[in-house]
């Protein structure tokens, strides 16, 4: 009686795989989810004039790190001298060859007549001396030093020369429209030329890509050598600015003073640039009020984190049922602190899902919605793969059910 009870239930677990997984074939009506949440507050940014931070320099920007969203700018294409913010994509360039294992913090770099012979900010290399790759590119970010720079895009490209070659690739590769670099450090070299917008897409690009390079843009003051070389960054803000995380200063009789100064607070990202300012002192005044600005009327609202579920689905002819649906990426948005307004959450998932399906495939929509309006999207990918179901697998399928109610 006990096996006849077992052989029973195998066939009616039989019959409800073949009505689960086969009965999807013959839904005449596709399934389509959409709903809204209103959880979610924002606010319209309000247009300002352009000049109501009263800024002595002659070209800024103030940009969120997370979204790329411009909060202010003013003449923020103007073709301006960068000096050594230059170096903010020499370090990119560094950062990149690093992450991608072609390049060691360990790696030892020597240093060749030309680099020593730089002159301007530097840390005197002599030819006879080697430095790791870590100390190069502290000496680089903190106290700007020119030799230092060169001697790595020796190192990496075998001359300055096709080291700037990929400099002007990976600028064109980022949209960089108003720049031309003609050297990696940023001495005056007519030609050589970027703009605020500009400088803010490269130390984006660097912050958010490689955040390992905070660990050198926010000291204040370290050594080399053994104690024997001591570093004070030219980046005033690292000591006074609550939450500063860089980047990088510039300067030379042409150039006047420039700054791309990064700073983040309770989760708020920014990025000012400052270029053209009448002297040190303002150049950091310029950057305090952009930042401060950002701080006081913005916050990031975070929509999305990439990898979370956020639903399941019903897939026809597959050896699963259903699959559970992620975020692709990780989103959000600049919002006012000021006239909150809902954001609505909008789901759209594809009509007649049908396996196979891979892990990855996009299957669905996240819209973001404020006042009807889409101001982000966000794609629904699969968290597996669901095979399209036949014999076999049905098969291995039944199998394993059989084994399993014997062994009960």
């Amino acid at each position: 009686m006990k096996i006849f009870i077992k052989i029973f239930t195998f066939f009616i677990i039989l019959t409800m795989l073949v009505q689960t997984n086969f009965a999807y074939a013959y839904i005449e009506k596709d399934t389509k989810y959409v709903w809204s949440d209103n959880t979610v507050e924002t606010s319209a940014m309000a247009e300002e004039d352009e000049d109501f931070l009263d800024l002595s320099c002659e070209s800024a920007i103030l940009i969120s790190q997370d979204t790329g969203e411009v909060l202010y700018e003013s003449n923020p294409h103007e073709k301006l001298r960068p000096a050594s913010v230059t170096k903010i994509m020499t370090i990119l360039l560094i950062m990149e060859e690093i992450d991608s294992g072609n390049l060691s913090y360990d790696d030892m770099v020597s240093c060749s007549e030309n680099a020593s012979k730089m002159g301007g900010s530097q840390i005197w290399l002599d030819t006879r001396e080697s430095l790791s790759v870590d100390e190069m590119l502290k000496a680089i970010c903190v106290v700007s030093a020119n030799d230092c720079t060169v001697a790595m895009a020796e190192h990496i490209c075998g001359s300055e020369e096709v080291f700037v070659e990929k400099m002007n690739q990976k600028a064109k590769d980022l949209g960089m429209n108003d720049t031309t670099f003609k050297n990696c450090h940023g001495i005056d070299e007519d030609g050589h030329v970027s703009s605020s917008y500009d400088i803010a897409v490269m130390s984006r690009e660097l912050l958010s890509k490689h955040p390992d390079v905070m660990k050198y843009t926010k000291i204040w003051m370290d050594s080399l050598r053994d104690g024997k070389s001591e570093l004070v960054n030219t980046n005033k803000l690292i000591k006074n600015y609550e939450g500063a995380t860089g980047l990088k200063t510039g300067s030379t009789s042409l150039a006047l003073f420039n700054l791309s100064a990064s700073a983040t607070r309770d989760g708020l990202s920014l990025i000012a640039v400052v270029m053209r300012a009448p002297s040190t002192k303002e150049r950091f005044n310029c950057a305090k009020k952009l930042l401060d600005y950002g701080f006081s009327n913005y916050q990031y609202k975070k929509f999305s984190e990439a990898g979370e579920n956020v639903m399941n689905v019903p897939v026809q002819k597959g050896i699963n049922s259903e699959v559970a649906l992620s975020y692709s990426e990780s989103s959000g948005k600049m919002i006012s602190k000021n006239d909150d307004v809902n954001v609505e959450q909008e789901v759209v998932v594809d009509e007649n899902i049908q396996a196979p399906i891979h892990k990855g495939q996009e299957l669905g929509m996240v819209n973001y919605k404020i006042a009807g309006n889409v101001v982000q999207s966000v794609s629904l990918v699969a968290n597996e793969d669901v095979e399209k179901i036949n014999f076999f697998n049905m098969g291995k399928k039944i199998i394993s059910k059989w084994f399993y109610l014997f062994r009960t």
